[in-house]
């Protein structure tokens, strides 16, 4: 067999993997949820936000550590964050069953704010990082440490909101299984992903040696989306039930900790800040990221319910057009 292609069957078996355990996720979150009483909001942000980005923090910290490629790394954390908000408009097309963002709790704003905050910093710091500007504290940059600061604070601030304002009446569906079962499922589920997470860098960097892309590229369109299979099939999974909250809070919570995977990255990689050794085009990933970011907030406070030739709402076509856009500029980099 051709190497080229068994690169390109372990990169579909390893994306299939991450993708059956990913639909699993939301069942056992629902169920989760449902014993111990959480708002989906909360489950989809955290439990299930920080499982679904696992692959993210293995592949980068592989990258980093194993692969030595870190635009592998930073292209997947940022790469993950714009397709993460491209799910969001996917699921405004196929949902029909009501208004996407008329029927999610309004407490996703600060989520989505908090991404903003984020994601322009992580585009600064790479633009700095470039041109040397970026001081740093023995290897690790003051942008990581800054980002991670940011990080519990959101993470502070939206517990605090949900204790605030706590889950509106049945919300959660009846258990359909133990706590036990449910929790058992999730840890194993979880196995899977961090299995296959690990797999990925390796695959990554022999795909760019094979077809004569740059790390950065093959990091931001395809690492990323094998990545991110968790994210649409949990967050598919999720629509099927009707746990809106859960999905968006998924999606956020993935962005949140996504870039959070690039302080850990940068700790883990040992030959200085990460961010003096990456392409500037990195930037694009995160200044789209965030202007999506923006495009959610601004959905969430006005409720759009026309659809636009009865596809999708305004926003949702504008976050498929910045994807694009930016799946643009990172060909034509790669």
């Amino acid at each position: 067999m051709k190497p080229i292609v068994l690169v390109w069957l372990q990169f579909m078996l390893c994306a299939g993997l991450i993708g059956i355990a990913g639909v699993r996720l939301s069942r056992y979150g629902d169920a989760i949820a449902a014993h111990t009483g959480l708002s989906r909001n909360w489950v989809g942000l955290i439990l299930l936000a920080t499982v679904t980005s696992l692959p993210e923090l293995v592949t980068g910290l592989s990258a980093v550590t194993v692969a030595g490629a870190p635009d592998i790394a930073v292209g997947d954390a940022l790469g993950a964050c714009v397709l993460n908000l491209t799910i969001l408009a996917l699921v405004d097309v196929f949902y029909r069953q009501g208004n996407l963002y008329k029927e999610v709790g309004p407490g996703h704003v600060v989520s989505a704010g908090f991404g903003v905050l984020l994601l322009a910093g992580a585009g600064l710091a790479v633009l700095l990082g470039a041109q040397g500007m970026m001081p740093s504290i023995g290897h690790i940059s003051i942008a990581s440490l800054l980002l991670l600061g940011v990080y519990l604070v959101a993470m502070r601030t939206i517990y605090v909101i949900e204790q605030r304002h706590p889950a509106r009446t049945g919300e959660a569906a009846p258990p359909t299984m133990t706590l036990k079962t449910a929790l058992m499922g999730y840890g194993m589920a979880s196995m899977v992903i961090v299995g296959a997470g690990i797999w990925l860098p390796i695959i990554g960097v022999e795909l760019s040696r094979l077809m004569g892309w740059t790390h950065s590229f093959v990091g931001t369109l395809f690492i990323a989306l094998a990545t991110t299979v968790p994210e649409m099939a949990t967050t598919w999974g999720a629509v099927r039930i009707g746990a809106l909250d859960m999905a968006l809070g998924n999606l956020l919570g993935s962005n949140l900790f996504d870039v959070l995977i690039l302080a850990l990255d940068d700790v883990a990689y040992m030959k200085g800040p990460i961010y003096a050794q990456l392409s500037p085009v990195h930037a694009a990933s995160a200044i789209t990221a965030c202007l999506m970011s923006a495009i959610v907030i601004v959905s969430l406070a006005s409720r759009p319910t026309r659809r636009v030739a009865r596809i999708a709402t305004w926003s949702s076509l504008a976050l498929l057009a910045l994807y694009l856009l930016n799946a643009s500029i990172q060909f034509l980099h790669g």
